[in-house]
């Protein structure tokens, strides 16, 4: 096994959680137990449950992700199947789309591209849970993601063959752009985002992304008294 990933040993929830990312512990399942949990037991659960999980670790995680995170998904999946409708160069998947990175690892990216190189048939692969790993992986950035489990993540994708990865922030209205570990380059709404070697020809402005996305607006700070004004008292005048 990769040196990535951690054992399926741990002593405790604690233990467990912090090599999920540091998520939080409702977003595991416990049936079945942690440590345990296959493929199977993962594509059941998906069929079945109005949730979508990953399995990791043999353990099933939640993946998190409101409606706002989806419609901006939905947006830019619009966007890229337009262009790919005029340049046919593979096969794009949403965010229930589970893809194998390796055995008893299944991510399920917001947004998947696969090359037709990596498709020889150039068919959409009919088993419930896709055994290439995309090309592009996509991630709208969601309130209950951490730092460590995006980190994490964004690893076991490089790591099993995604060439190019986007981490979405609707909050910062940024995107980062990942083409190794230790490469990336973070794009704000001044700039333009293309499709690399992966994609070549595509590209969208930063802005264009977040047209319909609401500025968060800073809650004006509330004004604190002053103690040492209101506790003075008036010396008497003297008449």
């Amino acid at each position: 096994m990769s040196a990535l990933m951690t054992s399926n040993r741990f002593t405790t929830a604690a233990e467990l959680l912090e090599q999920l990312g540091g998520i939080a512990p409702e977003r595991v399942l416990l049936k079945p137990l942690p440590g345990t949990a296959t493929e199977s037991d993962l594509i059941r659960l998906n069929i079945h449950s109005n949730r979508l999980y990953e399995l990791v670790q043999g353990t099933l995680v939640e993946k998190v992700m409101s409606f706002p995170e989806s419609a901006l998904g939905v947006s830019l999946i619009l966007r890229l199947g337009v262009f790919l409708d005029r340049n046919d160069l593979g096969l794009l998947a949403g965010a229930d789309g589970e893809i194998r990175l390796m055995r008893g690892l299944v991510r399920i990216p917001d947004i998947s591209f696969i090359r037709w190189e990596r498709l020889p048939r150039r068919e959409i692969p009919m088993e419930p849970i896709a055994g290439v790993a995309p090309n592009l992986a996509v991630e709208v950035l969601s309130k209950g993601n951490t730092l460590k489990e995006m980190a994490r993540k964004l690893r076991e994708y490089l790591q099993y063959g995604v060439e190019l990865v986007w981490f979405i922030d609707p909050k910062q209205r940024t995107v980062e752009v990942f083409t190794g570990p230790e490469q990336s380059i973070v794009l704000t709404e001044a700039d333009t985002l293309d499709g690399g070697d992966v994609l070549p020809g595509f590209s969208i402005p930063v802005r264009k992304i977040f047209a319909k996305v609401p500025r968060q607006t800073k809650a004006p700070a509330k004004s604190k008294p002053n103690h040492a004004k209101s506790n003075s008292r008036k010396r008497p005048s003297r008449s």
